[in-house]
């Protein structure tokens, strides 16, 4: 016999992966999203952690920008890792049931900000002090919700970065958000991913295959649109949730 939840694990990483084999990210939004419909945001993020740090690994490591990424978002990184430390029991504590509801919210913010197309430029100059700042408030964010796309997806926007090394800066900054919330989760005892990682694999195959004979933006903008659906849902039903 079949196991509902892991054909739903399975389903949900398929989909995460050939968004993020499309557009470049969007795997831990997109698993984090679905999976928190049957589960508490912390099991869900036991599961997502294995297959986002592998996947992000292996887009870090696809292109020639590296050491320059790395030294001009090490404050971001840095900022990063000390809010997901300093938050350490958002997702396994007593307010563990509001993290859907933040989590739900986040989905909706993010995709209306790409809707919007809304754009803002840092100076190079104020890089390191901004990205400083934006770390900080997206590793509390992260450690309530195990997303990492607010506010670092608009601060790593207005940077002004090509499109292949903005790619590329995506895997870099998102494994090492990883990998400090993987630190949160072992010490919970949360951590297990086989299946999510195998799905992970082959839904990124199948989106970079197809990413050549699609038009990308379309797909964003119906995407976002999910987004905005599924968050509403999440945070309909978790309101619903805490007040039943």
């Amino acid at each position: 016999m079949f196991d509902p939840l892991l054909l739903l694990i399975a389903a949900a990483f398929l989909l995460a992966g050939f968004i993020k084999g499309v557009l470049g990210l969007g795997l831990p939004t997109v698993s984090m999203g679905l999976l928190a419909i049957t589960m508490p945001p912390a099991h869900a993020l036991a599961i997502v952690i294995v297959p986002a740090v592998v996947t992000n690994i292996w887009q870090t490591f696809v292109g020639p920008y590296l050491r320059d990424i790395i030294r001009r978002l090490w404050p971001l990184m840095v900022g990063t890792v000390i809010g997901i430390w300093l938050n350490a029991g958002l997702l396994t504590g007593p307010y563990a049931p509001y993290g859907t509801v933040i989590l739900g919210g986040l989905l909706v913010v993010y995709a209306i900000i790409g809707l919007s197309k809304f754009s803002f430029q840092v100076a190079r100059s104020d890089e390191k002090w901004i990205g400083g700042i934006v770390g900080l408030m997206t590793g509390v964010v992260s450690a309530a919700t195990g997303v990492q796309v607010i506010p670092s997806m608009p601060y790593l926007q207005a940077i002004g970065m090509e499109k292949d090394e903005l790619v590329q800066a995506l895997g870099v900054f998102f494994t090492v958000a990883t990998v400090a919330l993987a630190f949160n989760l072992t010490s919970a005892g949360l951590l297990t991913a086989a299946t999510a990682l195998a799905a992970s694999f082959i839904g990124m195959f199948v989106g970079q295959a197809v990413r050549s004979r699609m038009q990308p933006e379309m797909f964003r903008r119906w995407f976002l649109i999910a987004m905005i659906l599924l968050g509403l849902y999440l945070a309909a039903s978790a309101v619903h949730n805490i007040l039943r």
